[in-house]
């Protein structure tokens, strides 16, 4: 199935409540600095005129209230950060801490996740992708709502490089198996831990999963790797 062809259901109910005066005046005053405008219309983004710099370009898909994004690229300013998500709570709550920490490596994007991979990003243009506790729609019935599906994950592999990332995060122990086993079924993806990851490498702790601990659950990481071509 080609990029083109495929058209995800989608894996978002939007649930959102009125925002606050803080995050209103957010979107107004600071997305047009932080943000960026992009329809499927427009086709695929160019990253570099994007940041004004030529740099690793790692996609973060669902933010949420921007916490863990904030802090991980503040940790790498040697990387650009493009995060996308559909509540505009969050992304006002993520506008105002890029402004008040000056965060010059992070762009965020209000948009459906799974359009703006499959219009809006290259082939072969990100060194990583991030995909950090989404929605798990855990009845089997809505299994199918699931970002994580094996179109998603080849589409994935071709918008990595050679050698680039795709670090997924879940605390519900069924997704993660099903996040593990369609990882497999995708031969450009290597696993180098052959399972889970030890650790969490350099993603930081998410409001998320602090509340998933809470509720006794164990919480997986999968970082996988496009692989490279021999030498």
């Amino acid at each position: 199935m080609s990029d083109n062809t495929y058209r995800p259901i989608r894996s978002f109910v939007r649930r959102e409540g009125r925002l606050t005066t803080g995050q209103q005046r957010a979107l107004d005053e600071l997305y047009s600095l932080y943000g960026i405008d992009w329809t499927a219309a427009a086709g695929p983004l160019d990253l570099d005129v994007l940041f004004n710099r030529q740099a690793p370009v790692v996609l973060d898909i669902g933010y949420g209230d921007g916490e863990a994004l904030a802090e991980i690229a503040s940790a790498h300013p040697e990387r650009n950060y493009l995060g996308v998500e559909v509540y505009r709570a969050g992304t006002g709550r993520l506008l105002r801490r890029i402004e008040a920490d000056g965060i010059t490596n992070l762009k965020v994007l209000l948009a459906d996740a799974s359009e703006l991979l499959r219009q809006g990003i290259p082939s072969a243009s990100l060194a990583g992708l991030q995909l950090f506790f989404p929605d798990p729609w855990p009845k089997k019935r809505h299994h199918k709502r699931r970002m994580v599906q094996a179109p998603w994950l080849t589409m994935v592999a071709d918008r990595l490089q050679p050698g680039g990332f795709l670090h997924m995060a879940t605390d519900w122990a069924e997704y993660a198996e099903w996040m593990l086993a369609l990882s497999e079924t995708e031969p450009r993806l290597d696993n180098p831990h052959g399972g889970y990851a030890p650790d969490p490498g350099d993603r930081p702790g998410t409001r998320f999963e602090r509340r998933g601990v809470r509720k006794g659950h164990d919480v997986f990481d999968l970082i996988l790797q496009r692989y490279a071509p021999s030498t």
